[in-house]
């Protein structure tokens, strides 16, 4: 399998352009690509000392940078050593300028003004980690969300990539020995989702996690009778209360979060989402 260096410029964070290769990349099964990220490429200076590692690790160069000297620069070095350098954003800038009428301000890291909406993904964020495994229960209602689940069914991470979109989440393990406090119940703000798995699935997990610790894989904690009685009392928690639930076997932590996302928007929506608990 050939080796493809993959050169990412761009003149802010880069996290946009991060994420289209990460989207584009897997699209291919076992690709052979060692990334090269160049964040914050805001001058020639920078851009010539970056140019003698693409030259010493040619591959394809792809790149969001809005200063038309230093783009100017960036394609005509990349068309003498013989490159194809794509701008990742520029048929979308151009639709848009057709479609609004007006020119882009052509500014770096625009979408990471410290506006009202950054601070408030900075306090959903800081929200989230303060209220991460049941803790500091008292403030629930001030959440967005509540995921509610058995050990590992990815509550944890799954509440991060939520804060990170601006949403305020709490989180709680479900423990058939251990009730959740009553608080739970009788929330009115937060949209209360449960998360489950199949006991396969979460067997796997478990044991991969007790490995990871150094622990003997052989507990209740991954006896499959115990987390199938697991299982069962979350998910009849879930329907005795009417919550949402969602089955993330198969599902990314991103997916996840966009099913929760899109049930959020529903309840906005006036969607009464809190009865039924139909699985997602």
């Amino acid at each position: 399998m050939t080796r493809l260096h993959l050169h990412l410029l761009s003149d802010s964070t880069g996290e946009t352009l991060e994420m289209i290769a990460k989207a584009a990349l897997s699209q291919f099964d076992d690709a052979d690509v060692v990334r090269h990220f160049w964040p914050m490429v805001r001058s020639q200076a920078h851009l010539d000392r970056i140019i003698g590692d693409i030259a010493a690790n040619p591959g394809l160069v792809v790149y969001t940078m809005v200063s038309h000297d230093i783009r100017r620069a960036l394609e005509d070095r990349c068309r003498t050593l013989g490159l194809p350098a794509v701008p990742a954003l520029d048929a979308v800038i151009d639709s848009l300028e057709a479609a609004l009428g007006q020119e882009a301000k052509g500014r770096p890291g625009r979408q990471h003004t410290l506006d009202a909406a950054y601070f408030a993904r900075v306090e959903a964020i800081q929200f989230t980690i303060a209220h991460d495994d049941g803790v500091a229960w008292e403030d629930w209602e001030e959440a967005d969300i509540v995921l509610a689940g058995v050990s590992r069914t990815s509550k944890t991470p799954t509440s991060i990539y939520l804060a990170n979109r601006g949403f305020k989440v709490a989180n709680i393990p479900i423990v058939v020995e251990s009730p959740p406090p009553g608080l739970l119940y009788d929330l009115k703000r937060p949209l209360v989702v449960g998360l489950t798995t199949a006991p396969e699935r979460l067997i796997q997990v478990r044991r991969n996690r007790l490995l990871t610790l150094n622990q003997s894989p052989d507990t209740a904690y991954v006896d499959n009778d115990r987390v199938g009685a697991e299982l069962q009392f979350a998910r009849r928690m879930f329907a005795d209360n009417g919550w949402p639930v969602i089955d993330v076997t198969r599902r990314s932590i991103e997916e996840t979060a966009a099913a929760i996302i899109n049930l959020i928007k529903e309840r906005q929506m006036g969607h009464d989402n809190q009865s039924g608990a139909k699985p997602i």
